[in-house]
């Protein structure tokens, strides 16, 4: 159940960091959407295990933002 949530909020992360992101995107709203999944299982679960926080903190939303903002830097960077 954990994990499907996660995948859901990073759904949602993607998104909400894609408004973020400055400038022309090179990526669809899909690809948007998997970098955020990818940001959030990095964060939720990096986050937990290096301590930063516990499972079900705002903290973990906002660090699983952060995480798909890199992604999707680093993506469009790789793609020009």
């Amino acid at each position: 159940m954990d994990l499907i949530f996660t995948i859901l909020i990073g759904i949602i992360v993607g998104l909400v960091a894609r408004l973020f992101f400055p400038g022309k995107q090179v990526s669809g709203l899909i690809m948007t959407a998997l970098l955020g999944i990818g940001g959030a299982m990095v964060a939720t679960y990096g986050g937990q295990f290096i301590g930063l926080y516990q499972p079900g903190q705002t903290a973990g939303f906002i660090g699983a933002v952060i995480g798909a903002c890199v992604l999707l830097f680093v993506f469009s960077q790789l793609r020009k």
